[in-house]
């Protein structure tokens, strides 16, 4: 099993769209990063635990724990004309992109913001944390996983 953090602007899409979807379960659609893709498509298995995290917000934080439940297959953003994801160059016979489905396990009670993570000596080399980070899929090693459930109870 590995673990992962998934990153979402929560005007677009929240923890609570989630929490509100059919069987609390969405595809994991827009990744429009390589490195991002590369994680979803070639490491991101049925069962890995997902931290969902609000990004570019007043209070960017980790919201709670999900669970992958469809391993990747196309992104079909990527052929909608009509989609913010629409890429031109990506065709159906060879997609560029990939998601993955994921189903939420549970909200946390308490957001766990960014800078109580910066705070916490255990999550220093968290990918997250590190200066110019950006990916919105990202590994998350099982102690820096364990931690932050132990931060959300």
């Amino acid at each position: 099993m590995k673990y992962w953090l998934v990153k979402s602007e929560p005007d677009c899409f929240s923890i609570a769209d989630l929490a509100k979807s059919k069987r609390q379960t969405t595809c994991w659609d827009g990744v429009r990063n390589y490195q991002a893709r590369n994680f979803l498509r070639d490491e991101m298995r049925c069962g890995d635990q997902v931290l969902f995290y609000h990004s570019s917000c007043e209070q960017p934080a980790v919201m709670g724990l999900c669970e992958v439940v469809k391993e990747a297959y196309p992104d079909h953003t990527a052929f909608d004309r009509d989609s913010d994801h629409y890429d031109p160059k990506s065709k159906q016979s060879d997609p560029t992109w990939m998601m993955v489905d994921i189903k939420l396990v549970r909200q946390f009670a308490e957001p766990l913001p960014l800078e109580k993570l910066k705070s916490v000596a255990g999550l220093k080399e968290m990918e997250l944390l590190r200066r110019g980070s950006r990916l919105s899929v990202q590994p998350v090693t099982r102690p820096q996983f364990d931690l932050i459930l132990k931060l959300a109870k």
